[in-house]
Order: C-alpha cells, then sequence, then structure tokens
C-alpha cells in the first residue's frame, strides 16, 4: 500500500481580489519595500460576517486611497495553495470587477496599515489591457480573460 502525505495544517482564509479599470486600463501596484511581493491588483482578507462583495470594495478603497470606485460584477472564484510561497495557507479568492469613476495618476504610492507601526507603501499605475499587462504574482490574473471579454477587449 502507498502511503499518502495530507497536510492538516493548512490555514484557510478568505479572499478578494479586485480588477480595477477606468478605461481599458486595469490598476496594479508593486510594494517598493519588498520586491519579491511581485505585481499584484488590489484585494485582501474578508472580514467576519462580511459579504465578499463589500470586502472587494473596503479592500479596493483602503488599498489604493481611491474614493470613486464602484462595483461591477463577480468574475470568479479559486481556491489556491500558498506553499510555494512558504505559507501553510489556503486561499479562497473571490475575483471582482470594480470601475473607478473618479480622476486618477497615472501613478501614486499609497501606504495601508496592516498592523500597527508605519504604513506598508504600494506603488500604483495603470497598464493597457488586453496586451500591456505585466506577469502578475501569484494567480493575480486567473480572471483577467473573462475581464477582458466582459469589456469587449478579447
Amino acid at each position: 500500500m502507498q502511503s499518502v502525505s495530507v497536510k492538516f495544517d493548512m490555514v484557510e482564509k478568505y479572499k478578494v481580489l479586485a480588477y480595477i479599470t477606468r478605461g481599458s486600463r486595469l490598476l496594479v501596484f508593486t510594494h517598493p519595500t519588498a520586491p519579491e511581493a511581485g505585481i499584484q491588483v488590489p484585494g485582501g482578507t474578508v472580514e467576519a460576517d462580511e459579504m465578499i462583495e463589500d470586502a472587494a470594495l473596503r479592500e479596493a478603497i483602503e488599498e489604493t486611497g481611491l474614493a470613486g470606485l464602484r462595483l461591477n460584477t463577480f468574475l470568479g472564484e479559486l481556491s489556491r495553495d500558498m506553499s510555494d510561497f512558504g505559507k501553510d495557507e489556503i486561499h479562497h479568492r473571490y475575483y471582482f470587477h470594480i470601475w473607478c469613476d473618479e480622476e486618477a495618476p497615472e501613478y501614486w504610492q499609497h501606504g495601508e496599515y496592516m498592523n500597527e507601526g508605519e504604513p506598508i507603501p504600494f506603488d500604483f499605475y495603470w497598464v493597457e489591457m488586453p496586451h500591456n499587462i505585466p506577469e502578475l504574482i501569484a494567480d493575480h490574473d486567473a480572471y483577467l480573460p473573462t475581464l477582458a471579454a466582459n469589456l469587449g477587449l478579447a
């Protein structure tokens, strides 16, 4: 009989990822103090008793500092094992499209307070869809084809 290894110590977390667009441009960001974090889209953890739609909009506003954001549509979900990043976590991710209705700079930095102390800076910028999107880390790009199709850009 073959032995099978099963991890029972994996922590499950519920996450939202926000594809924020303005016209045909997608908002992405980097961590200037942690380049290993790669290029990402805004997102974060769903709080206890929070609707996932509310979490998507809250996280988008908190991370970007933009106020003129409007939830458009749910794009899909997937589960991702984060062990390739040294985490014993399974992320249950929910992807949303959010419109940016306000004027926004081409590039800006905004800090988010993760815990007590100094904010973690994020460098935000817009990229043209669908062909000028850089490689995004850890399946942040999973529903970009769906988004592009919904926007008539596929």
